[in-house]
């Protein structure tokens, strides 16, 4: 077994641990991940496993089938930063449900293809995870990080997990902050052209039409429009709401996705806000859950001083 500097044994553990492991290629991917994996069996601790199908293959062909050890399906929430919080909270459950302490390896895909939108996403999940788990049962998340990758910046992920791992050892992480708040990287400006409507109460129709507008001069049709209008009318029915009685919609293509930009005075206090799965009791606050459904991203900024942007992505083609 691999010891840790500042691991607990196991019966005494609590609470939830989040560990970044940076790596390059693919001997240290399994070095990092297979003694993680041994230190969770020495332990008698379960083992979820959501990594891209490379990595999946990597550690199968290196580790005997136990039932201990559980490879989940990401393919419905790779892609969807906003997806992730609630499939761990489900696998999580799945996999704890005999009473054992359980370990996570989760690793997303940073790679080429990702837009700069994406990977401003994904920076911002890995520092939810700390706010969404605070009071959650013992379990321990291990994300391996390759730093060769085209959008590699290991100080930023530093400052959003708590713990370090290298050489096989654990250590806190010089970079994080339990205190701070994660300062939103900024959106940038849309792209120009752009079209823009300003909308208030009795206006959620103008909305749906100027959004199907921008979908038709690009050929997006179909179910996914349809998602898009439920989303799009979601937000700005928000705006109207909370968001002092107004708002304005701005709409354009970037590349290969048409995005909906919603802004207005609102401001959403809690950044969880959408990322946790609505309970069955909840009474409104399914607005911005919905839009991560069936949006292919979601962005949010909210303060006080400047109010509220909502951004919907959505793919022109699948």
């Amino acid at each position: 077994m691999t010891s840790s500097s500042t691991e607990a044994a196991p019966g005494a553990r609590t609470g939830y641990r989040h560990e970044l492991y940076p790596y390059r290629g693919r001997e240290a991917f399994l070095d990092g991940t297979l003694g993680f994996i041994r230190e969770a069996l020495d332990g008698d601790e379960a083992v979820v496993v959501a990594v891209p199908h490379d990595k999946v293959s990597l550690l199968r062909a290196e580790l005997p089938e136990l039932s201990t050890v559980r490879f989940v399906d990401t393919d419905s929430v790779a892609h969807h930063p906003g997806r992730l919080i609630p499939a761990w909270q489900r696998w999580i459950h799945e996999h704890a449900s005999d009473g054992r302490p359980v370990r996570g390896i989760g690793e997303s895909s940073w790679d080429e293809a990702r837009s700069l939108a994406e990977v401003r996403e994904l920076r911002y999940h890995e520092w939810l995870l700390n706010k969404a788990f605070a009071a959650s049962p013992a379990w321990w998340l291990l994300c391996p990080y390759d730093t060769d990758g085209r959008h590699a910046d290991l100080k930023a992920m530093s400052r959003c997990h708590p713990e370090l791992r290298r050489d096989g050892r654990t250590h806190p992480s010089d970079g994080y902050d339990a205190e701070a708040a994660f300062p939103f990287e900024a959106l940038g400006d849309p792209c120009d052209p752009f079209d823009e409507l300003r909308y208030e109460q009795g206006d959620l129709a103008a909305v749906r039409a100027k959004i199907a507008e921008c979908a038709e001069r690009n050929e997006l049709g179909g179910v996914r429009l349809r998602e898009l209008s439920i989303a799009a009318t979601e937000i700005a029915a928000n705006s109207i709401k909370h968001g002092g009685g107004r708002g304005v919609l701005r709409t354009w293509v970037d590349e290969d996705r048409m995005i909906c930009e919603f802004q207005d005075r609102g401001h959403i206090a809690e950044p969880l806000t959408g990322r946790l799965q609505p309970d069955a009791s909840q009474v409104g606050g399914r607005g911005l859950w919905l839009a991560h459904q069936l949006c292919d991203l979601v962005e949010i900024r909210s303060t006080r001083e400047d109010g509220t942007t909502v951004r919907l992505h959505t793919a022109l083609r699948d």
